[in-house]
């Protein structure tokens, strides 16, 4: 997400904070380059210039050139302009579902992605908010339309309105209305059809669902590669519907993003889901603050505590720290935390949110790395026994044979994984013992914490913890890496596994 952008950003800051003293000529030359990288993200040309204006009006001045990291203040004030630009000028909130049923309308244009992230969002207020929630599809256009949103009911254990032939939108939504108030649910999500443009027969039929179900939110899904486009998308149907939000689908593709960024300045309308990806549960909140700290590289911790905290379970970290305390690191550890490592999102995934990684990405796709190699070593750790799992010490030349035979690698490369998994091991043992009670205690407690719950983000000392034991989490060699900041070499242990030839 914002890649490009993040990566001419970083260029422009890079040369900023390196210099000792700033004058507003320097500071007028960054954001003239701002600008232009703004453009090329395929931000707005209004929204573009009064961004620049707006940061140029407090960049330049004694405030920033008297400062002792003159560089640091700019990249703060642009920061802090762009999480305004994104945030608009009221925080929207949660979704508005009190009273219920809530039903919640969901409009757009065909190709969207509006029925998956129906099921996404349905999903999300099932598990995160422990509400009870009925889907209805009301496309009678789109060829099996309703039968995708029951098999993605299906799926996500959330129920869908039973489908009766040849009955109009309008008659789906009335049975929808009754169903939901008669069955007890919390929400009901009314799935509209779409079209390829705006036109006069899907605003009506939108408008007269609307009508009928009179929707607590309206939410406008739009696909983020569509560019400019998406903003006069969203204009329309507000002008002829009422959106209360926007979903800005396939962020995770290659598109530039600045359609999110022109979005809220020039609708006014807050964006309140970005989908990442075709699986049902790649749907995020869009808070400004933290999309603000992906853009310019400081990464968003919150978020990886987050998706650390979904799926590692607090009794199993309990129970692998007091293993690594001990210094017992095996291999079925180490499998552990690959597969952990994959369902955080893999090596690209986690490199986004960690501050100072993004020009790290481009250093490790010259090398070769990507998730290709996390699903390899684990190939390699199925081929061996439950014997040499347990000791890998085992592990002479006709095992290491049979071994990468059966996993259908090279000798060379499980060489480069058991040592790697010996630096894991050291480095785990040190840390066990490091300080009062042991570093990776403490970092289990700031992340977790007594409860096990999230550490409080507005305790920077309860964040460093966490952020210390997602590093510590990090399978592969990761864990090693010298804290979470800029400036980050490859880890010995990956540096060599699977290069390219």
């Amino acid at each position: 997400m914002f890649e490009n952008l993040s990566e001419r950003l970083s260029g422009v800051f890079d040369r900023l904070t390196k210099q000792g003293s700033l004058s507003d000529a320097d500071v007028a030359t960054a954001l003239r380059e701002v600008r232009v990288a703004l453009l090329e993200a395929d931000v707005s040309l209004a929204v573009a210039r009064d961004f620049v204006a707006a940061v140029q009006a407090k960049a330049t001045g004694q405030s920033v050139t008297k400062s002792v990291t003159p560089g640091q203040q700019v990249v703060k004030i642009v920061h802090d302009e762009l999480v305004h630009v994104l945030t608009g000028d009221s925080d929207p909130g949660v979704l508005k579902i009190d009273n219920p049923p809530a039903p919640i309308l969901m409009v757009g244009l065909q190709g969207s992605g509006k029925t998956t992230t129906t099921a996404k969002l349905a999903k999300r207020l099932k598990e995160r908010e422990g509400k009870r929630v009925l889907m209805a599809s009301l496309d009678t256009n789109r060829p099996a339309a309703m039968e995708q949103l029951a098999i993605l009911g299906k799926q996500i254990g959330v129920d869908t309105l039973p489908i009766v032939k040849g009955e109009t939108p309008e008659q789906i939504a009335k049975r929808a209305k009754t169903q939901a108030a008669l069955g007890g649910y919390d929400v009901y999500m009314l799935d509209t059809a779409g079209r390829l443009h705006i036109d006069a027969d899907l605003i009506a039929q939108a408008a007269a669902v609307r009508d009928i179900a009179n929707p607590r939110e309206t939410l406008l899904v739009v696909d983020g590669l569509t560019g400019q486009d998406a903003v006069n998308v969203a204009q329309e149907f507000d002008d002829k519907i009422g959106v209360t939000g926007v979903v800005l689908t396939r962020m995770d593709g290659d598109g530039r993003g600045g359609a999110a960024l022109s979005m809220r300045a020039i609708t006014g309308k807050p964006i309140r889901f970005v989908g990442l990806g075709e699986k049902v549960d790649a749907l995020e909140t869009f808070e400004a603050e933290r999309i603000a700290g992906r853009i310019l590289g400081m990464g968003d911790i919150v978020a990886l505590v987050e998706k650390a905290q979904q799926t590692i379970e607090a009794e199993q970290a309990e129970r692998m720290m007091k293993r690594f305390q001990k210094g017992m690191f095996n291999m079925n550890d180490l499998k552990m935390q690959l597969e952990q490592m994959q369902k955080m999102g893999g090596m690209e995934g986690l490199m986004g949110m960690l501050p100072g990684m993004g020009k790290m990405k481009g250093q490790m796709a010259a090398a070769g790395i990507d998730d290709t190699i996390l699903k390899r070593q684990v190939a390699l750790i199925n081929s061996m026994t439950k014997k040499e799992r347990a000791n890998p010490d085992l592990l002479q030349a006709s095992r290491k044979k049979r071994i990468a035979a059966g996993s259908g690698l090279e000798v060379s490369e499980l060489n480069k994984l058991l040592k790697q998994h010996r630096q894991m091991a050291d480095m785990m043992k040190k840390m066990g013992k490091m300080g009062k009670g042991g570093m990776l205690k403490n970092a289990m407690k700031g992340m977790f914490g007594k409860g096990g719950g999230m550490p409080d983000m507005n305790d920077p000392k309860a964040m460093e913890e966490a952020a210390k034991a997602l590093g510590s989490k990090m399978p592969g060699g990761m864990g090693g890496l010298p804290g979470l900041g800029g400036g980050m070499q490859l880890p010995p242990g990956l540096s060599g596994f699977g290069k390219k030839k």
